[in-house]
């Protein structure tokens, strides 16, 4: 039986409407994949949808770690073999596990990642922020290049590499953002080597400094990009596409916090238009033929 004839169809049509309703940044680099690698990428991303909006949406701290620990224990179960029914993002992670083998860490981390945000985890040094990274992003890129299928070991590595260069992109474009939501990831070491507060770098207060702490986290951001950069001709070719495309998605926005590095401080975060998207997938496409 392949995975293809296994499908859950109604359920993973239910994933996919998510995956477009809210993956802004992935869905145009994720359609170019071919399926069922499309469908399991989809239902990936649904069970990580739901995991973020416990933590994102929590009234109560308690309340929604409880949550997080449910829905983990959940998660274990069916990665283990139980197979529910019912309700859709359940049917599409079971199937996903009988025709992947997943590794449960990357699940059990994302949701650790969760976990220290709803404690208010303080992000005091690099190596915070980078554990942070690995926990909420790096999981991600460990999970695609699972499904995907890649070529050397060294893949994986390069993945948690990738990952965290796409969350740090993350935490530039939304410095405005998070801060305003009571969360800053900004290291508080740089922070206070440049002289600045959260609401320093909000208010852009210190110009020179505001600037100077920005650049630093572009240029390390660019390093993990080009550091995993070998990762695009370890995976699978019918995916490359997709890496190629969602990995152009965020150096774009990079390049867009670079020319102007106050725009981490606007509400919403740092974008690019539906179009600019389209063309990055389309370039990735005909580059990866």
């Amino acid at each position: 039986m392949t995975a293809a004839s296994d499908a859950p169809r109604p359920a993973l049509a239910w994933c996919r409407s998510v995956v477009r309703r809210r993956a802004g940044n992935f869905y145009w680099g994720l359609r170019l994949l071919p399926n069922p690698k499309r469908s399991a990428l989809y239902a990936l991303y649904a069970w990580m949808r739901r995991a973020d909006d416990i933590a994102d949406d929590a009234v109560d701290a308690t309340a929604a770690r409880e949550q997080l620990a449910s829905f983990g224990a959940r998660t274990r179960s069916v990665l283990e073999g139980d197979d529910p029914t019912g309700e859709p993002l359940w049917q599409s992670l079971a199937w996903v596990s009988r025709n992947w083998s997943l590794p449960p860490e990357p699940f059990e981390d994302m949701l650790r990642g969760q976990s220290d945000d709803l404690t208010g985890r303080s992000i005091e040094t690099a190596a915070d922020l980078r554990d942070y990274c690995r926990c909420v992003a790096s999981t991600v890129g460990v999970l695609c290049v699972t499904i995907w299928g890649y070529s050397e070991a060294e893949a994986i590595d390069l993945a948690v590499e990738r990952g965290v260069a796409l969350q740090l992109t993350n935490v530039l474009r939304d410095v405005g953002e998070d801060i305003a939501g009571g969360r800053c990831y900004l290291p508080a070491d740089d922070l206070r080597a440049h002289g600045l507060s959260p609401a320093a770098v909000v208010s852009w207060q210190h110009e020179d400094a505001c600037e100077s702490l920005i650049r630093h986290w572009i240029a390390v951001a660019r390093t993990c990009y080009e550091v995993s950069s070998p990762l695009d001709a370890m995976v699978s070719r019918d995916c490359r596409p997709t890496l190629r495309a969602m990995t152009g998605i965020y150096r774009a926005l990079l390049d867009r916090i670079n020319v102007a590095p106050r725009r981490v401080t606007h509400v919403p975060g740092v974008s690019l238009s539906k179009l600019a998207k389209i063309r990055i997938a389309l370039r990735s496409r005909r580059k990866s033929r």
